[in-house]
């Protein structure tokens, strides 16, 4: 199930290569679907990426290749919740997003340098439509160095709860056992390295066993 958003995003992008054969500009993108700026394209590109209706071409300025494309009567299908969606593509169906499901609120994170987790009997109210299958739970998001992903401080991220990243996903990584981050991960070799999304930070460097995963971001809620 994909947003208003996402629908009109992968249908822009496959209407532009069919038509020219090259990926339109994320200033293209932005205007097309009106939104405030690019960061918006950024989260729908990896949302429909995650549900595998894109890719990037690694290497190549404004690369993307459509996987596949829902049904065109899907473009008119209504917004169902005013988040970014990036729930898995498999999995049984979401509930209507006037349902509405309580997850546990685990204080919050760092996007900058890694902070201690904090664990709270706190419960977060979600629009079920935003989780697809599996355990989940939130954390608010505290820093900017994740904001080129559209992550902002104070938005609450939705973890789905695993052990198991794979390169390009962005997840919850607890590291030295006492203190978590999110980031992007990524394999360097024998070490594992933690990218933010901010070129004012570094990227974070550890061995294996420094780094256990503790879920993967599944979508973002922000409140106004």
């Amino acid at each position: 199930m994909l947003t208003r958003k996402q629908h009109q995003l992968i249908c822009f992008i496959a209407d532009r290569l069919t038509e020219t054969g090259v990926s339109p500009s994320f200033e293209e993108m932005k205007e097309a679907l009106d939104l405030k700026s690019k960061s918006g394209v950024h989260r729908l590109i990896s949302a429909l990426e995650e549900r595998g209706f894109l890719r990037r071409l690694p290497n190549r300025a404004r690369a993307l290749e459509v996987l596949r494309t829902p049904e065109r009567a899907a473009r008119q299908q209504p917004a169902t919740a005013a988040a970014v969606n990036r729930g898995d593509a498999a999995g049984p169906a979401p509930e209507p997003a006037n349902d509405v499901v309580e997850i546990p609120l685990h204080g919050r994170i760092a996007a900058g340098v890694p902070i201690e987790a904090l664990e709270g009997a706190q419960m977060l109210p979600v629009p079920a439509a935003l989780l697809g299958s599996g355990e989940h739970y939130a954390l608010e998001v505290a820093g900017d160095s994740m904001v080129d992903a559209g992550i902002l401080d104070g938005d609450y991220a939705l973890i789905r709860r695993t052990e198991v990243a794979h390169d390009g996903e962005i997840v919850v990584a607890l590291i030295d056992e006492n203190e978590a981050t999110l980031k992007y991960f990524r394999h360097e070799g024998a070490m594992i390295r933690l990218d933010p999304a901010n070129r004012s930070y570094d990227p974070q460097r550890y061995s294996p066993k420094q780094v256990r995963i503790q879920g993967r971001l599944s979508g973002l809620l922000r409140r106004y």
